[in-house]
């Protein structure tokens, strides 16, 4: 079992995680303006090399908290100190 280090609650087994997204990759301006194809664009069709990249990741079986860290997708190792998220001050708006 690979430990995932939460900067938060430190090492921890990787089944309390999920993964949320490449970091850095902006949701779109204006989401209702793209068509089918541009979405398809935007979920799927990104570039996915190997290497070392920076990454959104979740410890939702412990502290609920998203942080960033890099892993290197050739090993799987995460090669970087994890970076907590900053704490929103505004509440999320109503989903639809």
């Amino acid at each position: 079992m690979q430990l995932i280090p939460c900067p938060h609650c430190g090492p921890r087994e990787e089944t309390e995680f999920h993964y949320g997204a490449a970091a850095g990759v902006e949701y779109p301006a204006q989401p209702q303006t793209l068509d089918d194809d541009e979405w398809a664009d935007y979920l799927f069709f990104r570039p996915n090399p190997k290497g070392v990249l920076a990454e959104r990741w979740c410890h939702s079986a412990g502290c609920r908290r998203w942080f960033t860290i890099t892993r290197d997708t050739v090993t799987y190792r995460f090669t970087g100190t994890p970076v907590a998220a900053p704490v929103s001050t505004s509440a999320p708006g109503p989903r639809r």
